[in-house]
């Protein structure tokens, strides 16, 4: 259902028909069987092949590797109809994308061309973890340790909330290194970030001695894509698998990365909202009551008109920081107040068109009680709400800062 809502103005020919082609394979091949693989928990082989040969793989990836060297607001627009279809495929492609693009912007040239050829073409995933078990958003409190040792380093600790920690065989893990720094030395500077190959699945990994995946964390939606734990204990590295060579800077790498993971959440609150608009408006011309459609009620056009106008307003914003990124500017407000903003609207926009839905919304047979267990995630993904806030208020202390 193609309609006015979330257009996007000044598109190339070329961005316009890989919107398209998404957008016509998400209506054949993801929405037809979405919710049934999220309620049986299962992965989407078949539809991630399929985006493999589309070559989303390698969106951002420059040509000269194998990608097809899009921008960001390619990438946004391309997750926005992924998402519209099922939020959980564009998790699988947002992980990866991040850790390519970390090893595109921060990596050595070697690690450039090891690694991105191969994740252009999907054949190695990504997944990138900063989380712990007890730290959340708190990304300086990490326990994680690196300790130098010859040519290798030597990793123990234990990572959480792994999109993809088992599916995908190369994990861009943050850890705690404290070469060369004074003791009293701020927490951020003491952080490199590896790229750890390793085999697919879980339990003790074959490849990797003390790398171990437990298994899935069982969650309320997002399912389908696998979200784990990553304990390491004695695990060896080599020094040349630090990003970019030199320890210290991984800090600064995931913040840049998780940057632009912020549009990419934005992006997924706009489809998932545009989803869900397009359930609520087609089910109120279809539902009756007192005789007439309940698309003729007021009160059911009233919250027709605020979704639509939420789906709009969050679809410009994501455009907004997108544009801002691919323009060479620094976009961390833009992309804050987007995550922010697309992930509210979204919850709201999902539980009108639950609403409109009636007791129908509470029935499994009905997709908006998938899109009803989808939207938190976006809430507390890539950073909370509150933490967004934070970092929009700081931004704007910045920028309007009284002299005197």
């Amino acid at each position: 259902m193609a309609g006015r809502l979330g257009r996007t103005d000044g598109l190339t020919d070329v961005q316009q028909e890989i919107i398209g082609t998404v957008r016509a394979f998400v209506d054949k091949e993801i929405l037809p069987v979405a919710t049934e693989l999220e309620h049986r928990d299962e992965y989407p082989t078949d539809i991630v092949e399929g985006l493999k040969d589309l070559g989303i793989f390698g969106l951002m990836i420059p040509e000269e590797y194998g990608g097809l060297g899009e921008s960001l607001l390619t990438y946004a627009l391309t997750v926005e109809e992924i998402a519209r279809g099922w939020m959980s495929v564009s998790g699988i492609i947002n992980t990866h994308f991040i850790v390519a693009y970390m090893i595109k912007q921060h990596g050595t040239q070697e690690q450039k061309e090891y690694f991105l050829p191969r994740m252009a073409a999907g054949e190695v995933r990504g997944a990138f973890s900063m989380s712990e078990p007890g730290l959340g958003s708190d990304v300086s409190a990490i326990r994680t340790k690196a300790v130098r040792d010859g040519d290798a380093y030597v990793i123990n600790g234990q990572k959480m909330w792994l999109t993809n920690g088992g599916s995908a065989n190369l994990v861009a893990v943050l850890c705690r290194t404290d070469e060369g720094q004074p003791a009293d030395a701020p927490a951020h500077r003491s952080m490199t970030t590896f790229l750890v190959e390793k085999e697919p699945g879980f339990g003790a990994n074959a490849s990797v001695p003390g790398l171990t995946v437990p298994g899935k964390i069982e969650k309320m939606g997002y399912k389908g894509v696998d979200t784990t734990e990553l304990v390491l204990q004695d695990v060896r590295i080599p020094a040349d698998r630090v990003l970019g060579g030199d320890s210290g800077r991984g800090f600064y790498q995931m913040m840049d990365g998780v940057e632009v993971g912020r549009v990419n959440v934005a992006a997924r609150g706009c489809g998932v909202a545009r989803r869900a608009f397009e359930l609520g408006i087609a089910y109120a011309q279809q539902r009756h009551t007192f005789g007439k459609p309940i698309a003729q009620h007021q009160a059911v056009q009233f919250k027709l008109a605020e979704m639509a106008t939420k789906v709009e307003a969050a679809h410009q914003m994501m455009v907004n920081a997108a544009r801002k990124k691919d323009s060479g500017e620094r976009n961390d407000l833009e992309a804050g107040m987007a995550k922010y903003l697309a992930s509210e609207f979204c919850k709201e926009v999902v539980e009108d068109a639950f609403r409109i839905h009636g007791g129908y919304g509470f029935s499994k047979e009905y997709e908006i009680e998938r899109l009803y267990r989808e939207a938190p995630m976006l809430l507390i993904g890539e950073g909370t709400a509150e933490i967004q806030k934070m970092i929009i208020g700081r931004r704007l202390l910045e920028e309007y800062r009284i002299q005197g």
